[in-house]
């Protein structure tokens, strides 16, 4: 996991293995860290290496979702495994947490999913 910069307004946390309640706090601590300074922030979490993934990640991403919103940017999400799909969906959080594919898509705009 980690926190890196693309550019400027643009920074990027990935994450792989398994997200649960033992490993969440140090993903919210990256999440929280490429939130970092002021202004305008796009952020894009890199969830294709997460071979599982509970509820307990649904806090700190919404967090993220809500500080970049409110700071006039986005934060969007790249996975590309069942599972979080399975987890955006129960949550009722498929319209905030769109499907991309890649890092590029989602910096695009480009959902994976263009029904969702």
């Amino acid at each position: 996991m980690g926190p890196y910069p693309v550019f400027d307004e643009c920074r990027m946390v990935r994450a792989c293995g398994e997200l649960d309640l033992m490993t969440t706090p140090a993903f919210a601590h990256d999440l929280k860290h490429a939130r970092h300074g002021a202004g305008r922030l796009f952020l894009i979490v890199d969830l294709s290496g997460v071979t599982f993934m509970d509820g307990s990640v649904m806090v700190p991403l919404r967090a993220a979702w809500l500080d970049c919103r409110e700071r006039g940017g986005w934060a969007r999400v790249v996975h590309t495994r069942p599972g979080p799909a399975l987890l955006f969906r129960v949550g009722g959080l498929r319209e905030q947490f769109p499907r991309y594919a890649s890092a590029q898509d989602a910096w695009k705009g480009v959902p994976a999913d263009p029904d969702t």
